[in-house]
């Protein structure tokens, strides 16, 4: 049974990234143009389709360490600030895109809220270890 530790991380939230936007339970809210992911970035993301990349990666992150809380997927996701001068520090992520992300993926039941935590659901473990037996099965297609 393939699952996510035996493939690439990169191109496996890339591929559930499209994947996540053919099936269209996931959807990018009119804001998410024109807001920044957190206090240390200086720009909005340049991609299109940031917001599938985001809901993919935290379903990753779910999985993997599950169950997680907001605060501790805001720290996963923070950066260094620069403050110009003055030495850099770390900063959180914004919450509202990760809140909004995983209402969807509740809604789409993919993961499920529990008292310490949110955890991936079955059905978002089998999308994952789908998408992950496709990668694996494509690469040793190609030897």
């Amino acid at each position: 049974m393939t699952t996510i530790f035996d493939v690439n991380a990169q191109k496996l939230v890339r591929e559930a990234a499209k994947e996540l936007k053919k099936v269209g339970l996931i959807n990018m809210p009119k804001w998410a143009n024109f807001i920044k992911t957190g206090s240390d970035k200086q720009r909005p993301p340049e991609s299109n389709d940031w917001w599938y990349f985001r809901c993919a990666s935290l379903m990753k992150t779910i999985y993997k360490d599950g169950p997680v809380g907001i605060e501790k997927l805001r720290t996963k996701y923070g950066g260094r600030k620069n403050r110009g001068a003055k030495p850099s520090k770390f900063r959180k992520s914004g919450g509202k895109v990760i809140r909004t992300c995983l209402n969807q993926l509740e809604a789409a039941e993919y993961i499920q809220k529990e008292k310490s935590g949110r955890k991936i659901s079955g059905k978002g473990m089998s999308f994952l270890d789908n998408i992950a037996h496709k990668i694996k099965s494509d690469k040793s297609g190609k030897k």
